[in-house]
């Protein structure tokens, strides 16, 4: 449909929709106007990670085109844990784990939003203010009656325990209705009319969507962008060697830069549209691009993601250091070289011997080892096996090999 509102028009440019409750009532809110929305973040670490991007830009794009957003911090929701898509219970955390999550995450927000006190200034709220004040009796009697375990045990979070034969704690059995819940508090305490999440996150808003009609009498929204996967399938958010943290304390900002710079090649078009406030005929431009042009694509997809989220600076440093470091050999740093015939990497070149030829490693025993331990890299990503090296690692000229965060070389095609 043909969106009036700026919000709807830039989430379906940039391909952030994926389905919503009633898109042409929520359209005609959004352009009469100021609409307040929210997303929930579970404090389950000390930092989220890149696969909660996406939700930290949907929050974002309804600032920038009006509208008030609130960051929902789950400090009564991560007691219980969210179930869905998760095989068994997480280990349950201290409040003060909590707490103490919850403050090291706050710092990111303040890249992608404005707080203040204006009416479209961003509020960060805990649902545990009024969680853990909840009378369980009370509660059940209040609002147990509005959901149907029938229902319920539709929803893909319980079916996927059923159906894997999965134990799922009454505990977590709970947590729709608190989600619920969220939104019903949201829209007594501050009129929000919108919640936002992923694909994932549907049966869960949508309740919340109906506890609002029958308790509230009003009608509110949802929307939903898609899950985030690579175009070969796997879940964003995550390498070989683990979470891509947006803490700079646990992944660095040049990590991070590697992170988007070594991207699958027909994931660029999405990825700039969606983590970039590139204008979409930029977007088009570079993602159409092709061959080796590609990676120009990809370098402008990673210094344009780390700035926003570690700052110009740390970006421009990262992407130097990148190009220091491929295209002109680090000599600085002192990077040994080794050169492989062309010939070699076109067949696959023995991954442990070329190691072994630059002073990273010893034996082979030694690298199987790193192997285990994540420790062995090609171009910052962590290697499983002892796959060969082959040409498609090279980037930029050369193929960068490391053990741990301390020990690089260069092989470079002779």
């Amino acid at each position: 449909m043909a969106f009036k509102s700026d919000l709807l028009r830039v989430l379906e440019e940039r391909g952030f929709i994926h389905q919503g409750t009633n898109l042409e009532g929520l359209d005609q809110r959004l352009s009469s106007g100021i609409v307040t929305g929210y997303i929930g973040f579970d404090a389950t670490a000390r930092s989220l990670h890149a696969g909660s991007l996406i939700q930290i830009m949907l929050l974002h794009w309804l600032q920038e085109t009006g509208h008030k957003p609130i960051a929902l911090m789950g400090g009564g929701t991560t007691k219980v844990g969210d179930p869905t898509g998760k095989d068994q219970q997480r280990s349950l955390l201290t409040d003060a784990d909590i707490k103490a999550n919850i403050e090291s995450i706050k710092g990111v927000f303040a890249r992608f939003l404005r707080f203040g006190d204006g009416a479209r200034d961003a509020i960060m709220v805990d649902n545990d203010e009024w969680l853990s004040r909840l009378g369980y009796v009370e509660f059940l009697r209040d609002y147990g009656t509005e959901f149907t375990i029938n229902r319920m045990l539709t929803f893909d979070s319980v079916k996927l325990r059923l159906d894997r034969e999965s134990p799922m704690t009454f505990l977590e059995f709970n947590y729709m209705l608190m989600q619920a819940y969220d939104f019903h508090e949201l829209h007594r305490r501050y009129g929000c009319l919108l919640q936002m999440g992923g694909s994932d996150q549907w049966g869960n808003i949508v309740n919340g969507v109906e506890l609002c009609r029958r308790k509230d009498g009003a009608e509110v929204f949802g929307l939903t962008t898609p899950l985030l996967t690579t175009a070969s399938g796997k879940k964003m958010g995550k390498t070989e060697g683990g979470a891509v943290w947006l803490n700079a304390d646990m992944f660095s900002p040049y990590d991070y830069w590697q992170y988007w710079r070594n991207v699958e090649d027909a994931d660029v078009g999405t990825l700039l549209a969606r983590f970039t406030k590139l204008p979409m005929a930029e977007v088009r431009r570079l993602a159409a691009l092709r061959g080796a042009e590609i990676n120009e694509a990809k370098k402008i997809l990673a210094t344009e993601a780390t700035a926003w989220l570690h700052g110009r600076s740390a970006a421009d440093e990262a992407a130097e250091t990148a190009r220091r470091t491929f295209e002109e050999g680090a000599a600085a740093a002192g990077l040994p070289t080794i050169t492989i015939a062309l010939s070699t990497l076109a067949s696959g070149a023995p991954l442990l011997d070329a190691f072994m030829e630059s002073g990273l490693i010893e034996s082979k025993g030694e690298g199987r080892r790193h192997i285990k331990a994540a420790a062995l890299k090609i171009n910052d990503i962590p290697v499983t096996d002892e796959r060969p090296l082959t040409a498609a690692d090279m980037k930029d000229g050369a193929i960068k090999l490391s053990v741990g965060k301390k020990k690089h070389a260069l092989v470079r095609a002779g």
